[in-house]
């Protein structure tokens, strides 16, 4: 029994020191506030507001949860144990085995240890040089990383969407909800590459096409990132999306510029000028967050000019002829399973990526 109970012990302070460092006290807290807001009837004269708040909700006690669990479930084995009695001794082997066997499997959120980790995430897709093909491209990725969220229990919304010409999309922005959604997703960060043989090419001949996949922290407290209103300049003009007569008549479209780092974010869709120019503001915010991280700044004050994620950062290899071939080029991680890469399949580069 002496030697299981050590076992028992030792996974009881190694689930407290996680604990610390996934600041999970700090996150309760956070979560029981946010139980007193949800829980207040007026909030829900803000459908938005109050959607947004169940949303953070949601997401903290699923990164909660787990560890409570596991927690509960070492200390009542512990205090069986106290009893002494062999004739469990069986029964408690099998049950402490399982939990390390879940803790090892937990501990991997240990390495979302960056500022914004436990965040949700804003995907923003760009097509690049390639035209239709890239178009194309470029919704294949939508398409991967919708797949991805599908299969990894996270919640995704389209928060806009501008279509090609022929085929694909032009840009895409998606907003995905979940435990350390930005601390999983920022692997994804840069330009991905496609060569294959393209199928708008009358000779199919073999194209390779760009697509530029900027992964943000969804920064939904505006304290968390403060702008200035003067390095601000918002254009209001007329919406060129489908939607109904309203969108074509009503300028409802927001463009938001943030005048020290030249950054641009325009939102057009069916919802009000007042929610485009929120959303716009969200994305901002979490733009000039990732572009913080990138370039070690201290203050907003300390960015400097420039696009985040740029098109000389390419990223990952996506071969598909003459040979099926996905590469990361940082990590070197490698796959030969396009097809299932290219249904969300990542989770491979996503953990070399954190380990390295």
């Amino acid at each position: 029994m002496q030697p299981l109970k050590k076992r028992i012990e030792a996974l009881q302070g190694a689930i407290r020191a996680a604990t610390t460092q996934l600041h999970l006290d700090e996150k309760r807290d956070q979560l029981a506030l946010l139980e007193r807001e949800i829980s207040a009837p007026e909030i829900w004269n803000n459908p938005v507001f109050a959607q947004e708040k169940t949303k953070q909700h949601a997401v903290l006690a699923a990164i909660i949860a787990p560890w409570q669990t596991i927690s509960v479930q070492v200390n009542d084995i512990l205090e069986l144990m106290e009893l002494g009695d062999d004739s469990l001794l069986a029964e408690f082997e099998g049950q402490v085995s399982a939990l390390e066997a879940e803790f090892a499997e937990r501990q991997k959120e240990l390495m979302f240890n960056g500022s914004y980790d436990d965040h949700n995430a804003i995907i923003r897709l760009s097509a690049g040089v390639g035209g239709t093909d890239a178009q194309d491209w470029t919704e294949m990725l939508e398409r991967m990383y919708l797949r991805w969220a599908e299969k990894s229990g996270m919640q995704a919304s389209m928060v806009e969407r501008s279509s090609g010409d022929e085929a694909g999309i032009k840009s895409s922005v998606i907003e995905i909800a979940g435990p350390y959604a930005y601390g999983k997703l920022r692997s994804e960060h840069g330009v991905h590459r496609l060569v294959r043989l393209s199928p708008f090419n009358s000779d199919n001949l073999r194209q390779t096409s760009f697509a530029l996949v900027e992964i943000l922290p969804q920064i939904d407290a505006p304290e968390e990132v403060q702008i200035d209103d003067k390095d601000l300049k918002i254009d209001v003009y007329r919406s060129g999306g489908h939607g109904g007569q309203s969108v074509n008549t009503t300028d409802s479209a927001v463009r938001v510029t943030h005048l020290p780092t030249g950054i641009v974010v325009a939102i057009q869709n069916e919802r009000s000028q007042i929610q485009n120019k929120e959303t716009a503001l969200k994305i901002l915010r979490s733009k000039l967050a990732q572009l913080q991280v990138e370039q070690h700044a201290e203050t907003l004050n300390d960015l400097q000019a420039g696009e985040s994620a740029n098109w000389g950062s390419q990223i990952r290899n996506y071969v598909l002829h003459p040979y099926q071939m996905v590469k990361d080029t940082r990590t070197k991680f490698e796959s030969k399973d396009t097809s299932g890469v290219l249904d969300g399949k990542i989770d491979g580069f996503i953990e070399a990526f954190l380990q390295q």
